[in-house]
Order: structure tokens, then C-alpha cells, then sequence
């Protein structure tokens, strides 16, 4: 069963359209959701939650209707929007205690073990929280409810390096069983590079590709040439280019290049750039 399936999944307001979304998040895999400001990331998850109704299309999550039988599968799924919403005056104490009548299967041993490793004191206000304070208490409460899928905006938003790091260790350990699964949508390239199976790309509300991290960064290179190379090759064979003045740099397909021509390992980032100029 996949964690997630979106099908031909379009929302249009006055002034932004998200069209014909479609991918599949397999059980057991984590998929990072990659785009600029306003490209359709946050509204994506909030249709996947129900947030906002869709205008067409189908999701599914876990295997159920998310608009029919979404009350069935709530209970199984972990969410760290791009801001974390509590009560300015309760404690994270506080927090176990509502938690504890709002999930059937709230781990109270667990989220205290998320508070220690974070270094979250127990007893003082949310409101005088940082905001990478307020995040880590977030991920603290969806990683404590024995979820199955985790869908995270922005969950390492405000962190420090070592901090982010430590998140996505833990990540990792949530998708060491084969039932779990992560959606997860970040501006920090570096950290879904590391952390992601799958990576979907969109930009202006289109979804450029959504494929396997690894296929990616077999499929396709980085060719550093002269203007007249450049001219011979295939235009089908370039992705996007920039021209320094001096020479030109374009993201290719390996396989449709002239051989002899010598390509480097693109990242992640450099795909979506190159891939980005072409719209």
C-alpha cells in the first residue's frame, strides 16, 4: 500500500493556480517536496490534509479517501506545519496532558524523551519559546503518537546546522520500519538531498518531475563548454544553461550528449535551478 497517492489534483484561487499534481509516496520511503516561495508546497499539504477542499482530482492517504475517510487515518499521521500553533501561555507539561485525550495511542514516555534530547524545558511558557524552540516541540509531538506518515512543512525552519542534523537523524530512525512513511517540503536543499528517496519539484504550481533522488542524479549532468560545442549538441539533450560570457554551463541528459564530452555529478540543487530557468 503507498503512503500517498495524489491524481490530477488541481486548486485555483483569484490569483494562483496548483494544476494536475499527481505522484506516489511508496510505504517506507520519504519524499522531499522542493519549490521557490509561492510555488504550491504549503498548499499541496494543505490539500493532502484537507485543509482546503480541491477542486479536482483524487488523494488518497494510508489507502483511504482523504476527504471521506480521512477520520479513519488522522490518528496515523504526524504533522509539523511551517509554524508551530500552541497557547502562548502552556507549557510543554501542559502539552502531554492534552495530547494524552486527543490520541488514542500518545506515547507520554516517548514525547518526555523528545523533550530531553531536544533540551525542552518542561515548565516554561510556549510563548517565551524560540522559534527553533517551537519547532522541536512540534516534531517532539508528531514523532509521539506512533504515526505511520509524517507530513512536515518547513519542520527544520529556524534551526541551527547541528540542530537540523539531529532532526534528520531522527527521520531516518522513523523510516527505519517499512510501514512509515515521510512527505516532507523544506527550502534547505542540503537536507533532503541527504535525507529523501524521492524528490518532487514544483515550480509556479507544476509539478516538473517527481522521480528517485538517485535516478536523478544518474540521469542527468552538469557540462561546463565552449559556445561551439554547445552548438553540437541535441537541443533535446539540455535541460537549462547559463551563458558566463566565457564558456557555457547546462544541465543535460547523459545519454543524449556526444560521447567524449565530460559531464559532472549535478546536485539536487543544481537540477531544480536549471530546470527552474526553462519556465
Amino acid at each position: 500500500m503507498n503512503a500517498l497517492e495524489l491524481k490530477n489534483v488541481s486548486k485555483a484561487y483569484r490569483d494562483f493556480q496548483l494544476g494536475d499534481i499527481s505522484f506516489v509516496l511508496p510505504s517506507g520511503c520519504i519524499m522531499g517536496l522542493i519549490g521557490e516561495n509561492g510555488a504550491g508546497k504549503s498548499t499541496t499539504i494543505k490539500l493532502i490534509l484537507d485543509m482546503v477542499r480541491r477542486d479536482s482530482g483524487e488523494i488518497s492517504i494510508l489507502g483511504k479517501d482523504n476527504q471521506n475517510d480521512f477520520c479513519r487515518v488522522k490518528e496515523e499521521i504526524g504533522v509539523v506545519l511551517d509554524e508551530a500553533y500552541f497557547p502562548e501561555s502552556i507549557t510543554a507539561r501542559e502539552v502531554n496532558a492534552i495530547m494524552k485525550h486527543t490520541y488514542h495511542h500518545w506515547d507520554e514516555s516517548q514525547y518526555f524523551d523528545y523533550l530531553r534530547r531536544f533540551s525542552l524545558p518542561d515548565k516554561k511558557s510556549f510563548k517565551e519559546f524560540s522559534r527553533g524552540m517551537k519547532m522541536k516541540l512540534a516534531i517532539a509531538v508528531a514523532l509521539s503518537h506512533h504515526a505511520r506518515l509524517l507530513i512536515l512543512d518547513e519542520p527544520t525552519s529556524g534551526l541551527d546546522p547541528i540542530v537540523r542534523d539531529e532532526i534528520v537523524d531522527l527521520f531516518y530512525e522513523f523510516t527505519r520500519e517499512e510501514s512509515h512513511s515521510i512527505l516532507i517540503s523544506s527550502h534547505i536543499v542540503s537536507d533532503l538531498e541527504k535525507l529523501c528517496d524521492y524528490i518532487a519539484f514544483l515550480h509556479r504550481g507544476k509539478l516538473l518531475f517527481c522521480e528517485e533522488k538517485d535516478r536523478l542524479l544518474e540521469q542527468y549532468g552538469i557540462l561546463r563548454c565552449s559556445k561551439s560545442e554547445f552548438q553540437s549538441i541535441p537541443s533535446g539533450a539540455v535541460r537549462g544553461f547559463r551563458d558566463s560570457g566565457y564558456g557555457i554551463e547546462a544541465l543535460v541528459e547523459r545519454q543524449k550528449i556526444p560521447f567524449g564530452l565530460a559531464v559532472d555529478t549535478p546536485g539536487i540543487e543544481d537540477i531544480i535551478v536549471f530546470m527552474a530557468k526553462q519556465f
